[in-house]
């Protein structure tokens, strides 16, 4: 026995028939522009998490995960440029910067340590490396005198005593420049007064196996002439 549907149901079955292709396409479209905008929405909110937390501000220097160093010159909604010493704009965007590690030379505040290594000889005064590493500091118009420089003997290397001179400088834009007027007074003061500044050295030592080898190096040639003092047969 078959049953007709009142007028009323046809007519919402037939609107929710029409309506259903829609709505696929709406929800295709919905998946396609989402995706499209997936990257946009991420460096969004990567730049209000870089904001909340604090992380860097205009003006900061920052180090990248990849090494770069430089200058926050611009914080947007998509993206953040450094300006490198290079003088070259990077544009890294938020969402990765979110994700990666950031070291922050700005904070918390602008002094920064300048490590300058030199290696002296075997055998040196090291009171005499010390204080003369101590009064190059002195003389640098670029060290702060708080914290006071010092000096650090590190280890013993295999052709040098190796030791560090530590300072602080005003500010990270600066520590190209002191790392160059520091290592330039350490070369030439140690000139000055006697400093070693050794290369590395190897010493090479050969001796022959057996005397196999040695009688080797030593037997003529097959066809060469004779050493016994006879001639060679010419039909041998």
């Amino acid at each position: 026995m078959a049953y007709a549907l009142p007028p009323t149901l046809k007519g919402g079955f037939r609107a929710v028939t029409a309506v259903t292709p829609l709505l696929a396409s709406a929800g295709v479209l919905g998946i396609v522009v989402g995706l499209a905008a997936r990257d946009t929405i991420a460096n969004f909110f990567g730049s209000i998490a870089l904001y909340f937390d604090g992380t860097y501000k205009v003006g900061d220097y920052i180090v990248l995960e990849s090494g770069e160093r430089g200058r926050v010159e611009d914080i947007s909604i998509r993206s953040t440029v450094i300006r490198t010493r290079d003088d070259i704009f990077v544009t890294v965007p938020n969402s990765v910067l979110n994700t990666a590690t950031i070291v922050n030379e700005s904070t918390p505040r602008w002094d920064r340590r300048v490590c300058i290594e030199v290696g002296v000889a075997y055998g040196t005064d090291m009171d005499l490396v010390e204080e003369t590493l101590l009064a190059i500091a002195a003389d640098e118009d670029l060290v702060e005198s708080h914290p006071n420089p010092r000096v650090r003997f590190r280890r013993f290397g295999d052709s040098s005593l190796e030791v560090e001179l530590l300072c602080w400088i005003d500010a990270p834009v600066l520590r190209g420049r002191a790392t160059h007027h520091l290592n330039r007074a350490v070369y030439d003061r140690f000139r000055e007064v006697g400093i070693e500044i050794p290369f590395p050295q190897r010493e090479v030592s050969v001796s022959l196996a057996d005397d196999a080898i040695a009688s080797s190096l030593t037997r003529p040639a097959a066809d060469g002439p004779r050493t016994d003092g006879h001639a060679t047969d010419a039909g041998d």
